[in-house]
């Protein structure tokens, strides 16, 4: 039995989601591994063709249809994660492509790094500098051009080479956590409780997650050895993929988030020298540690 289970959660990324779940079942290391897909409100395609491809690709899909408010992607990792049977968790964005053997430089890092401690370990992301902001650590930022900047004209070949030439240049690790990609067993994401649905849809459930986990004294640790590209907020910020202009809506919900998280914490995030987000109190008597309700209806 796998030791661990993908899990996505989408809106509307069809195109990169087909992507995304290509490479992991071509590159991965654990390439039989359970896959959860969690499709919310999709009216793209998504849903057609996860129903046509999940014997291909071994997908356990669930699909909702109707959700009014959105449960957004906190919530649908959380659904993810309740399907889980596994040791671990392996979270994915949906506007991924892994390199080879991602998944077992991460188990392996998790076993030397995290052990028997509480934890949770991240790829090193290669991304578009679309956001001018090539100095963040964790991340490497490459020309726009480079390996493409979208699914239809990505260059799968180059990016794997890229990937095998960089391993063998570059061996390190940071202690910071990305929204991209994680490692966590399954007993550990129980544990905190997952993500805050207060923030759904979007925006700020991966920072306050990582606060309550820092809180509650989880290792967290990010290697070169595993990497990913990331297409750079195709879902969340571009979803129709012009990338010189976002929805007025996805403004606005951003916003919104960023309210909750101040009535939460009193002020917003400060980072370390990693561009880490530092630990905070909570000064709204929410717990650290949040106590599911998940009233899934059977899908």
């Amino acid at each position: 039995m796998s030791k661990m289970t993908f899990c996505i959660s989408t809106l509307n990324n069809n195109n990169y989601l087909q992507l995304a779940i290509k490479s992991v079942r071509e590159n991965s290391h654990f390439k039989d591994a359970p896959f959860v897909i969690y499709a919310e409100n999709c009216t793209d395609g998504t849903n057609e063709w996860l129903e046509e491809n999940k014997e291909k690709y071994n997908l356990d899909v669930y699909i909702e249809t109707d959700n009014n408010p959105k449960r957004g992607i906190g919530g649908g990792m959380n659904f993810c994660a309740s399907k889980v049977k596994t040791e671990f968790i392996n979270f994915l964005q949906a506007d991924i492509y892994v390199a080879k053997d991602w998944d077992l430089e991460l188990l392996k890092l998790h076993e030397e790094y995290v052990g028997k401690d509480r934890g949770i370990v991240f790829s090193q992301r290669v991304q578009p500098d679309i956001f001018n902001d090539s100095e963040r650590a964790g991340t490497i930022f490459v020309p726009m051009e480079e390996f493409g900047e979208y699914y239809h004209n990505f260059d799968e070949k180059y990016f794997l080479e890229f990937c095998a030439e960089f391993r063998k240049l570059n061996k390190f690790t940071v202690r910071k956590g990305e929204g991209v990609s994680g490692l966590i067993r399954k007993e550990d994401w129980d544990y905190i409780g997952g993500n805050d649905d207060r923030f759904a849809p979007a925006y700020c459930e991966d920072m306050d997650l990582f606060i309550r986990m820092q809180n509650e004294g989880f290792k967290f640790m990010l290697t070169s050895e595993s990497l990913i590209y990331h297409f750079a907020s195709r879902a969340s910020r571009f979803p129709d993929d012009d990338l010189t202009k976002r929805p007025q809506e996805l403004s606005d919900v951003e916003q919104n988030s960023m309210r909750e998280f101040i009535k939460k914490y009193g002020r917003l995030s400060e980072t370390d020298e990693n561009d880490f987000v530092k630990p905070m109190p909570i000064i709204d008597g929410s717990p650290n540690r949040i106590i599911q309700e998940i009233k899934w209806k059977e899908l």
